[in-house]
């Protein structure tokens, strides 16, 4: 064989081998990517399970006290709030993301005051059903938690990925995914007010 010969099939095997890396590593972003899309879809599952147990929550609070309407009606308006907010997967951005959490955040607020509310009326309280809706809505909540931190983790991982080299080098065509941050103001304990 001609060194010339050895030499073509060298670079030819430091190509292929290139190739496989390039498209390993590619591949490697769409999981990633997927991953995240997919854990996204889990924080979204979590809201509408809360958004499920609501109706529940207000029946429960209606047929069992003579209850501060305004506090009610704002809680069924929070929740019709934010079903009208969608997170486009294919076209996720920090933007979509801060409108839904803005939405989420105003359930969020209605639900604190209703079952702040709740503690002046002892029926309500004593009620097994409201009882039972207020622990489920308490998992729902550290449900919802448990599932943006798995996302944000997810993300963070993705994000890594295509800023780290050497794959900072394919990574033409992926775009970030944004973190789901705390609301403004999260860092402060609320004020509890029964007056």
């Amino acid at each position: 064989m001609s060194k010339g010969l050895i030499i073509a099939i060298v670079f030819g095997i430091i190509v292929m081998f290139g190739g496989f890396w390039a498209c390993s590593k590619r591949n490697g972003f769409v999981s990633l990517r997927e991953d995240a899309k997919a854990q996204w879809q889990q924080v979204e599952s979590q809201y509408q399970r809360r958004m499920d147990l609501i109706p529940n929550i207000v029946a429960t609070v209606k047929g069992e006290a003579n209850f501060e309407k305004s506090t009610l009606e704002g809680v069924v308006a929070a929740r019709a709030s934010a079903t009208q907010v969608k997170v486009n997967l294919d076209d996720m951005n920090s933007e979509s993301i801060a409108k839904y959490k803005a939405a989420q955040g105003d359930i969020s607020n209605a639900l604190g005051r209703l079952l702040m509310v709740t503690e002046n009326y002892p029926n309500l309280k004593a009620n097994q059903a409201f009882a039972d809706l207020r622990v489920e809505l308490e998992g729902c909540e550290n449900r919802i938690a448990t599932e943006r931190m798995k996302y944000n983790n997810l993300s963070r991982d993705y994000n890594k990925s295509l800023q780290l080299f050497p794959g900072s080098l394919l990574a033409g065509g992926f775009n970030q995914m944004p973190y789901f941050e705390a609301e403004t103001g999260a860092e402060k304990a609320p004020k509890v007010s029964f007056e």
